[in-house]
């Protein structure tokens, strides 16, 4: 604001400590209102500063996160809304208001999120999530979702026929809401819950899971309040929604340090040294200029997890299918017993059908015997 005369303009600027502990709030899964009450900033500021950062973590991720050599993706969708649930969307209301999904991207091995998209669940933002994704790639992954219909047609055009490409299909019933207790929507029945099929290549069914994608889910919808179910912590408007999922992606890559790798995703993958601090990646989202999202490379194949021979010239792997195990050939079959029979007696040709012992008509028995040629007379 304009000082007054002879002094120089004054700049409300927030203190650099308390910054950080709205940083801190925020991707701690609070929402505007309770990191007003918890650091003593205004709710328009918190709100100013978190479309900033997730303005700049969506520029981050698009410089750093290319050129990926991710070779096990596994896809799924979050759901969430803006403004108000799908239910109660009238015809006045924006196309933004309503449901939101957030489609994810996950390496399975260093639980990287490679790519995100906040939109409806539709074909077009599964186009757009998968070609993002694509784009971000360098090596041919092998890739697995649950039952969506729509990334089969999507898969199918950014990455080919080619890619071992399986689905894993979810069995939901409602038998747990009729009978009480035991309700299958979050405690299912494992055995025939799940059943895999393979839609593209030849993927190894026994690793196809979407475990490590589905845990990732539930870490990010502690780390993001808007995702949560159940409470008042949604998003009134698209663009805050997604500025806040992309600072919680962010964050999560490189400041996360997940249990079982005792490192950061983005350290296990390769786009950092150390575990970034919260001032570290203030000043990595602050200073991130604007920067287009990647332009999709040709895919070099991976290499194979199990026994394989590499092609020369680079045109691939010769890999063995289903660990190398001949297929098991069909036992031959037995040939039926033969009972033995009696000599019986010729049957006379007859014109009218002969009945059996127990008074069934034999409709055959009237047509005449073969008889064997001979020479002489039989008299």
């Amino acid at each position: 604001m304009p000082g007054r005369a002879g002094e120089g303009t004054v700049a409300n600027v927030l203190d650099p400590e308390k910054r950080l502990r709205v940083l801190a709030a925020l991707v701690d899964g609070n929402s505007e209102r309770a990191v007003e009450r918890m650091t003593d900033v205004d709710r328009k500021t918190v709100r100013r500063l978190a479309l900033a950062w997730g303005q700049g973590a969506v520029n981050l991720h698009n410089r750093l996160a290319r050129g990926l050599q991710c070779s096990l993706v596994t896809v799924d969708e979050i759901w969430g809304y803006v403004g108000k649930k799908q239910a109660r969307v009238t015809a006045e209301d924006g196309p933004d208001v309503g449901e939101a999904y957030t489609f994810v991207a996950l390496d399975a091995s260093s639980r990287f999120v490679i790519a995100w998209y906040v939109g409806k669940r539709d074909q077009a933002s599964t186009d757009a999530f998968i070609a993002d994704l694509r784009a971000r790639l360098v090596v041919m992954p092998a890739m697995t979702s649950d039952g969506f219909a729509p990334y089969i047609m999507a898969i199918g055009t950014s990455f080919g026929p080619g890619v071992d490409y399986a689905q894993t299909v979810k069995n939901y019933t409602k038998r747990g809401r009729r009978e009480g207790p035991s309700d299958h929507r979050y405690e299912p029945a494992r055995d025939p819950f799940i059943t895999k099929r393979a839609v593209f290549g030849a993927p190894n069914l026994d690793a196809a899971s979407t475990a490590y994608v589905e845990r990732n889910n539930a870490t990010m919808r502690h780390h993001i309040g808007r995702m949560r179910r159940l409470c008042l912590a949604f998003s009134k408007k698209a663009e805050n929604h997604r500025a806040a999922v992309a600072l919680g992606y962010v964050h999560y890559n490189f400041c996360h340090v997940v249990k079982t790798l005792r490192v950061t995703p983005a350290m296990a993958v390769g786009l950092a040294d150390s575990v970034w601090s919260l001032a570290e990646l203030d000043a990595a989202l602050m200073t991130a200029g604007p920067c287009e999202a990647p332009e999709k490379q040709a895919l070099a194949p991976r290499v194979p997890e199990t026994t394989a021979r590499e092609l020369p010239n680079g045109r691939g792997f010769l890999r063995v299918v289903n660990g190398g195990k001949p297929s098991a050939a069909p036992a031959p079959m037995a040939p039926p017993p033969v009972e033995p029979t009696s000599i019986a007696a010729p049957v006379a040709a007859s014109s009218s059908p002969v009945t059996d012992e127990t008074g069934q008509l034999d409709l055959f028995a009237w047509k005449p015997k073969p008889r064997q040629l001979t020479l002489w007379d039989e008299t």
